[in-house]
């Protein structure tokens, strides 16, 4: 699907990488540019910059998901693209979590994905195509070292997007699940120094990289996009040599711990003994 003329909706689109799809999309000629998010100051700042209809809206809530497809439905007539891109980083760690760190992470990283196709699907189907992005991260193909709310839920991310690929993509529906390691938004920007260090062993990409990418997929038809090219060697090694791979993560997780000894906030360093 060529996005030159089509109608775009993207959540999380006030920062990081909506912004930056946001952004691409106006350069690639989109026709209309919903962005979507709870943080109203820097949503509306990403909107005028592009002449995009800004909707503050919570993605965890169906109710809410039901309104947005409604209000850009009334603003552009059809939605095309819907980009699926709001997520949280949650809380760290197993044993110190809470009923509530996920519950919280698992509506906004896995439910607002299942609310978005469950609504959109009829609708596109009946409108002869459409195009769904998932936003995901590398966690959801491999882990995420202490965290393990945000390895669960991007996994089960994925899983839905691949079932959703499965499911329709012989029936006009375009599906693709992006999936990078880190990229300089405020999630890894603001995290501990160890933290930092992990997701950037293989590049910190910029936000604009990852959204001509996530273009690139949707023209081209692209399920799993992964920015960082060494992910695809990485799932090779795990999907092969399982004990292997596990033994390079646990060497991996020996140096988070450390990292954590030597300073990190108190609420990581509690995450040690989640081991």
């Amino acid at each position: 699907m060529k996005v030159q003329d089509k109608n775009i909706v993207i959540t999380g689109g006030a920062s990081g990488i909506g912004k930056a799809m946001a952004n691409s999309f106006s350069k690639h000629k989109a026709n209309s540019i919903v962005v979507v998010d709870i943080d109203e100051a820097a949503l509306r700042e990403t909107a005028n910059n592009i002449d995009a209809l800004p909707i503050i809206a919570d993605v965890s809530n169906e109710n809410e998901i039901l309104r947005i497809i409604d209000t850009a439905n009334q603003h552009m007539g059809t939605i095309d693209v819907f980009c699926s891109n709001a997520g949280i980083g949650g809380a760290p760690g197993l044993i110190s979590t809470t009923e509530e760190d996920w519950q919280r992470i698992w509506e906004v990283n896995v439910m607002s994905h299942i609310y978005a196709a469950k609504h959109l699907l009829p609708m596109m189907i009946k409108q002869g195509g459409g195009y769904l992005v998932n936003t995901a991260s590398a966690a959801g193909l491999l882990t995420q070292i202490g965290s393990a709310g945000y390895s669960v839920t991007k996994s089960a991310a994925v899983s839905f997007a691949e079932w959703l690929k499965i499911t329709y993509g012989e029936r006009g529906i375009g599906v693709s699940c992006l999936c990078p390691q880190g990229v300089s938004t405020n999630m890894v920007n603001d995290a501990p120094q160890v933290i930092k260090d992990i997701v950037s062993i293989d590049g910190i990409l910029e936000p604009e990289v990852v959204a001509e990418d996530v273009i690139n997929a949707i023209e081209n038809n692209v399920f799993l996009i992964t920015p960082h090219k060494q992910v695809m060697d990485y799932i090779k090694m795990k999907s092969t040599q399982p004990d292997i791979w596990i033994s390079a993560m646990q060497n991996l997780q020996k140096q988070f711990i450390k990292g954590i000894s030597a300073g990190a906030p108190e609420d990581y360093k509690e995450t040690q003994d989640d081991d």
